[in-house]
Formats: C-alpha cells, structure tokens, sequence
C-alpha cells in the first residue's frame, strides 16, 4: 500500500484531438427508463457512480477534461427514482428497492447500451457500494476503480446504526423517490456489505480527505478515517491518496487531484507503448488543470523549481510550458516573467525572451539582473 500527500499530479495519457459526442438518453431498462449521460469515445468506458441522493450531474465540471485527455467513452447515469430516472413501477415493497435492484438496473441499462464489457468504475461516497458489488459480480469486467472518499464498508455497526435510526427521520423524505427508498433500505443495505472484499486482484485508487466529516462526532469521523486508511494498509491492490485540505466531495474541493487520478488509473489499462508515449505530452493538461486549481496545492516557487530542473535535463518545451504557467497563474510576479524569459532565450526565442524580461522590469524596477541581460541583448 502507498500513501501520497499530492502536491500535484500530472496527467499521464496524451491529449486527443476530437470533437466529443454527447447523448443524453433515457433507456428502457423493463417497462421504465433511466438516464445516463454518455460521452463517446474509444477505449475501456470509464463509469461514474454518483453519492447518495445525488443524480450524474455532480460529475459534469470533471468530465470533459477526462475526455480530453484520454478519448474513451465516459458513462454518468441517475439511479432509479433520482433525477429524470424512473422507478420500477412493478415494484411494490420497499425492500424490492435495494441495492441489489440497483445493481440489476445499472447491469440492463449497461447491456442495452453495449457497454456491459471491460469497464472503469469511479464513486463517491454511497456510490462505492455499487462499485464492490458490481465488481464482486463481474470482477472479469472490472480493470479499475477510483473511489471518492467511498463510504467504509465495515463502518456502520450495529450501534452505529442504532444511532443514525434515532437521528434519521425518512417519512421526512418524500415517498416514491430513489432518496426514500436507499434511506428505507439503508440498515439492510449496510449489512449487507459488511465484511465483503473487493477482489484481489482489482487495482483501486481510494482518494479520501484528512476528515470526511468535520461535523461529526470524533467518534465517527475517526472511525471513518481508520477505515480508509485500513484499505489501503490491508490490500496490496489499494493505493490510497490523502487529499489534504479537501472536505468530503473532494472532487468539488480538488478537481485537478481527482481528474488526473482517474486519467492516471485509465493510463495503466493501456499496452505499456502506450504508456510511454503518454508522459511526452503529460503538461498539456497539468497546465490546463493547474490555472483552475491555483489555490489548491501548488506555489509559484514550486513551479519555478520544476522549470528550472526540465532546463537542467535540456527539456525545454515542457520548461517553457511550466514558466509559461507560473506567467498566467502569478502576473503579478516579475521573477516568474524572469524565468520564462531565461528559458525563452534558452530556447532561441530572442524576441519573445526580451518582452519577458521587459515584463518583469514592469513590475520590478528594481530587477537588475533583467536589466543587465536587456543591455547585453542590445549590444549583440
């Protein structure tokens, strides 16, 4: 097991160049119809599995980067009785409702689409409950799984669940939606899970904040945080990654950590030829996440740094790009435009090192060292 305090992450697939085609359908999955969302593409489809109570909509900020970088085919769907889904009207109790229903559901709709074969999985919260127990029953199928602070699945004990039924009120939830009955089948559903496994040989990427849950009792939110760690630390298979500073929907606090996870987990489901020619192009998309991200995890001195260890190895072009970076994150820096215009010159890139180091003048006069390198620019 790993743990990682990520800094940043950069993307390991190479960016695409397509136009990407949308349906948004409703599939006739036995006499009613559920929503999915598909972003088409080639490769193994990579699905997302929503928290509880919510529909595919959380995952539109993320996808299209996805789909930039890796090209293959991105699935969002809306559980039954959530969002434009509808509920199984031959359905009468409320334990007909549960996961396992769920599961069938997601399996025809997956079917019907064509994509019932090789397939990514990706959760968050509730939503990693489908993930074990679609791998579990198609662990052939499954190549990888990204969970997003996915619920623990030995976390609801029996006090636990005594507790929450004394603080959980679901007749103030309106009967007849996917809300109620995932509430109504909870304590089932949580038993259910307790004690499963994923299977050994599933690679998973478990992404969890320092605390899930500040507003829970330290009982809880420890508990939670011991059980997220002990995945990792109990299966070889299981990589765990910390986001620090993130709450509980980390891909809403962190979405370039959670992008390039999930794009790091499609990479190592390709040929290894593959895999290298994807690190070539890997800054396309870090710079493209980074400028989104620039109070999350990263510093106009680390970039700085990394630019300068690319000269160092005579890589300019991802120099450049990385100077460039600091640039449009930090225009207010003059040692920022002191760089790029050092690589640019490195670069043989006279016209465009000078308006750097003009730039930087701009905003430090003081800077004598961009001075010096204009007046012997001038003299050549």
């Amino acid at each position: 097991m790993k743990n990682f305090y990520f800094k940043f992450l950069f993307a390991l697939i190479v960016p695409l160049s397509m136009n990407a085609q949308s349906q948004d359908t409703l599939v006739d999955v036995g006499g009613y119809k559920m929503h999915f969302n598909i972003i088409k593409g080639e490769g193994t489809p990579i699905l997302f599995e929503a928290g509880g109570g919510n529909d595919a909509s959380v995952w539109e900020p993320i996808l299209e980067k996805i789909h930039t970088v890796t090209g293959t085919t991105l699935i969002t769907y809306d559980r039954s009785g959530i969002g434009t889904s509808e509920l199984n009207p031959k359905l009468k109790n409320d334990a007909d409702f549960g996961i396992e229903n769920g599961i069938k559901e997601l399996e025809t709709g997956l079917s019907k689409l064509g994509y019932d074969k090789d397939i990514i999985l990706v959760s968050h919260s509730y939503g990693g409950l489908y993930n074990l127990l679609y791998t579990r029953k198609h662990p052939k199928k499954v190549k990888s799984i990204v969970l997003i602070d996915a619920t623990p699945i030995d976390f609801w004990n029996e006090e636990l669940l005594t507790m929450r039924d004394m603080n959980v009120d679901i007749s103030t939830i309106p009967k007849g939606t996917g809300d109620y009955y995932a509430n109504a089948n909870y304590n089932e559903t949580m038993r259910s899970v307790r004690g499963m496994q994923f299977p050994e040989h599933t690679s998973i990427t478990s992404v969890f904040p320092e605390n899930s849950f500040p507003y829970f009792p330290e009982m809880l939110s420890t508990r939670w945080k011991k059980l997220q760690d002990e995945l990792g630390e109990r299966n070889k298979n299981v990589t765990n990654i910390i986001a620090k500073g993130s709450g509980h929907a980390v891909f809403e606090d962190n979405p370039a950590l959670i992008i390039n996870t999930i794009i790091k987990a499609y990479s190592e489901t390709l040929a290894k030829d593959q895999q290298n020619a994807v690190l070539q192009k890997a800054l396309d998309n870090a710079i493209a996440l980074a400028i989104e991200t620039k109070v999350h995890n990263r510093s106009e001195h680390d970039l700085n740094t990394l630019g300068y260890s690319f000269m160092q190895t005579e890589e300019l072009d991802q120099a450049l790009a990385i100077f460039k970076l600091n640039t449009m994150l930090f225009p207010e820096s003059a040692n920022a435009y002191d760089s790029y215009g050092e690589a640019l010159l490195a670069a043989d890139k006279k016209a465009e090192g000078i308006e750097m180091y003009k730039k930087s003048i701009e905003l430090n006069p003081e800077n004598e060292h961009a001075k010096e390198v204009l007046l012997k620019l001038k003299q050549e």
